[in-house]
């Protein structure tokens, strides 16, 4: 699992900074070295690695430790706050009354994660609606349901019509009463013209507050081409990376949003409902804790 590993190279590179009798260049240099080896193993960018690691240890090297903290705490500062400005952002996800637009191609997991938000959403205590409007894939109108069951929330649907904008505005007039209207649409195997077009219609009908891109994390770096191709469809305003514990190619897709359109992103880890999480990078260290990372004064 690529967080798992990727965790335990960090530690190690920390713990060579917490074994050392002093902190000097050598020691800096090293660490630095045992950072892009780790980062590089998990599929991030190399040019997105040596930035990062360069600043790390331009900062390592100049920097003076503030009043009360060591030098090793002050090194192994640098590194985290580093590590979390590759996947912050200037938002979390909201939890307040909104509708939410869910995009992205076959097989990335929309559904499932359109489920698991409006569980995430029903347990703070929000009345939610459930939008099936992929008019395309068999059974996507029953799939939705039955996790609407599973979780507790109303579906509204539209089986057999194939007009996914319409099946949306009688699915916002159905749930007016409800704070939070989450919809989820068709996919491709590539962003395609006419998925575009439902999309945008769909867009124009519900006027969403959010529209989030849902990314398989195996796919790595290519995540970053399709973020920004469906950034200029639609107007994304998050990104949702699935499947994040079990991909050797995690690193690439975090990696490959970091170059994302401005809003938040996300990474979703658990498989089931019960272990679900979605960790928002601006919420720091639920990542990093996740990568096995975090401050001194935290330990």
């Amino acid at each position: 699992m690529v967080l798992e590993g990727l965790g335990k190279s960090l530690r190690n590179a920390v713990a060579r900074v917490t074994g050392a009798t002093s902190v000097d260049d050598q020691l800096i240099k090293d660490v630095v070295k045992d950072l892009q080896r780790a980062l590089l193993q998990a599929d991030i960018n190399v040019q997105l690695v040596l930035e990062l690691t360069k600043k790390i240890e331009t900062r390592a090297s100049q920097e003076k430790p503030p009043a009360g903290k060591s030098p090793k705490e002050h090194v192994i500062n640098i590194i985290y706050q580093e590590l979390v400005d590759l996947v912050k952002s200037d938002e979390g996800l909201r939890m307040g009354p909104q509708t939410i637009m869910m995009v992205g191609l076959y097989g990335q997991g929309k559904t499932t994660t359109t489920g698991k938000l409006a569980h995430l959403f029903n347990k703070k205590g929000f009345k939610v609606g459930l939008i099936a409007a992929d008019i395309y894939r068999p059974a996507a109108y029953e799939q939705l349901s039955q996790l609407g069951e599973k979780v507790g929330v109303d579906v509204y649907g539209e089986p057999g019509k194939k007009n996914a904008a319409d099946i949306v505005k009688n699915g916002m007039r159905h749930f007016k009463d409800k704070k939070i209207i989450i919809i989820d649409t068709s996919g491709r195997h590539a962003l395609e013209s006419d998925l575009i077009k439902e999309l945008q219609d769909i867009s124009a009908v519900a006027k969403p507050d959010e529209r989030f891109l849902v990314l398989d994390s195996q796919v790595g770096q290519q995540a970053g081409p399709q973020a920004e191709a469906f950034h200029k469809a639609v107007g994304v305003t998050g990104v949702i990376l699935t499947k994040m514990d079990g991909s050797a190619k995690g690193g690439g897709a975090i990696s490959a949003v970091n170059k994302r359109p401005p809003g938040s992103s996300a990474l979703v880890r658990g498989s089931t409902y019960e272990t679900w999480s979605l960790s928002m990078p601006n919420v720091s260290y639920p990542v990093f804790w996740a990568w096995g990372i975090c401050p001194p004064s935290w330990r």
